[in-house]
Order: C-alpha cells, then structure tokens, then sequence
C-alpha cells in the first residue's frame, strides 16, 4: 500500500464476507484501498444515508467526492463491478458470454444461498451468541452443517466437476465470492470437506492465495479473541 491516502475506502468490518470479497478483489489488481470500521448494528446516522438497505460494505470513491452520497456504492457485487470498470487489469470477470453469465450467476449464490447457511445458519448463532453474553446455539449451527449445506456443497462440488476454477479457465468474481463467504464458517466452526473432494482442492487452492489469505487472517485474529477455538459441527 501507498502512504498517499487510497481513493478507495469501504465502510464495514473485515469480519463481514462481502468486505473481504472486495477487499481481495481489490488485492487481485493492486487497487490500493482502506476499510474504514462501522458497526453495522449501530450505525452513524452519514452511514445510513450512503446505505439505502442498511448493510456492509458501502464503497466510496474519493476521486468522485469525498462526503454526501455522492461517490459511494453499497452492494459488494455493485462494488467490485465499478472496480472492474476502473480497473480492468488482471480482468476477474470472463469476456467469454457463458462464463461471464455463470460468474455472475455463481457470485450471486455465494450472497445468498451460500452466505445464508454459513452466516445465518453458523457464524451468527455461535459468535453472535457469544458477543451478547449467551451461550453458542450449536443445535442451530448444527443442524445447519447437517441438513442445508450438504446441497449447498453439492451444487458447489459439481460445478466444479472437470474444471480448476468455477467460470472459465482463470481465476474470477465466483472463486473469489464463494471462497470469501465460505470461510464465515471456518471463523467459528470446523468445515470436513472431505465428501465434496472438488469443492475442497479449489476451497484449499484459494485459501492460500494472498489475496483471500490476508483479510481472511484479520478477521481470524478478531474472531480469536473471543473464541479461542473452533467448534466441531458434526
């Protein structure tokens, strides 16, 4: 990083998933950036003004404006398409039709499918639990790993049945959002991936690349202080 202040800022936690796809986006292409922190559960009132649904991350551009609206951009798949744009090298979205469509296609799911059954169904009840003072739902966590992600992991697992990387031939959005939201599990839970062995050489492959690594541990280190080990969900 520079020591010139960065024109990108992100307003969010590097716990949250979607700061952390951003950020390793932004890690892909050498973009320089800051994470600026905002507690999303009580959020400054100039927060909610940039963020219309009142989550994590929101984007500004210092280049466009530095203060008010203007310049900002929440959503991280809004984000990291702007980024594309204004910094197209290395590409990380296919030019190929198809494979851009299943990027965008797989990107989406990691935000919701994915990011549901590890963030809603996981993290949330065994550290949210934890930060509030109460004792982790490991029956919620459980149940989670037990009975929805298997599908979730298989959806994964096939996609990636003859192929390195999920859109294309080279590195793109849908390894990075899948990776990045997968790892909110491994925050808090032990992950055996072992039934879903394609999933797991690409999840291991990506997990080691700085750009996923580096948040990543940031986030593992907060995560630490209040729970010093993983639990095991099977």
């Amino acid at each position: 990083m520079s020591d010139t202040t960065p024109d990108l800022v992100f307003y969010g936690s590097p716990v949250s998933p979607f700061v952390r796809k951003v950020a390793g986006l932004c890690l892909e292409k050498d973009v320089p950036f800051e994470i600026e922190a905002v507690d999303v559960f009580n959020p400054p009132e100039w927060f909610l003004e940039i963020s219309p649904m009142k989550r994590i991350p929101v984007m500004r551009d210092r280049s466009t404006a530095s203060e008010g609206r203007d310049g900002t951009i929440a959503d991280s798949s809004a984000i990291c398409g702007y980024i594309e744009k204004k910094h197209p090298s290395p590409p990380l979205y296919p030019t190929e039709p198809f494979a851009h469509g299943r990027a965008l296609f797989l990107e989406e799911y990691a935000d919701t499918a994915l990011a549901a059954g590890v963030g809603l169904g996981i993290f949330r009840p065994i550290f949210f639990a934890l930060m509030q003072g109460k004792e982790p739902d490991l029956a919620k966590a459980r149940s989670t790993w037990a009975d929805d992600m298997p599908a979730i992991l298989d959806h994964l697992d096939s996609a990636l049945s003859d192929t390195q990387y999920f859109a294309g031939d080279s590195l793109s959005i849908a390894d990075i959002s899948v990776t990045c939201c997968f790892m909110q599990a491994q925050l808090v839970a032990n992950t055996p991936l072992d039934k879903w062995a394609n999933f797991k050489a690409h999840f291991d492959m990506m997990s080691e690349r700085p750009s996923i690594a580096e948040p990543f541990g940031k986030a593992e280190r907060f995560i630490r202080k209040a729970l010093p080990e993983r639990f095991d969900l099977t």
